[in-house]
């Protein structure tokens, strides 16, 4: 009996989803953008590291003074 429902409930949402009206009139409006090219000169350094991640790996390897060993 729990079968014949399930299966009779599966068909009736199936028979519902087919039978809406979808409308395929989706028009796209085009928009034309231009390409600016700027002409400004500008001068940066850019920075190149022999490893990567140098700027962190350095950072984290950081020393204290309680890092030193001490002798008892």
């Amino acid at each position: 009996m729990k079968t014949i429902l399930t299966l009779i409930f599966v068909l009736t949402i199936g028979i519902t989803a087919q039978a809406q009206d979808v409308k395929a009139d989706v028009k796209v409006e085009t928009v034309q953008k231009t390409i600016v090219t700027s002409t400004a000169n500008e001068n940066t350094v850019a920075r190149l590291y022999k490893f990567k991640n140098s700027r962190v790996k350095k950072a984290l390897s950081f020393t204290t003074k309680r890092n030193k060993a001490k002798m008892a």
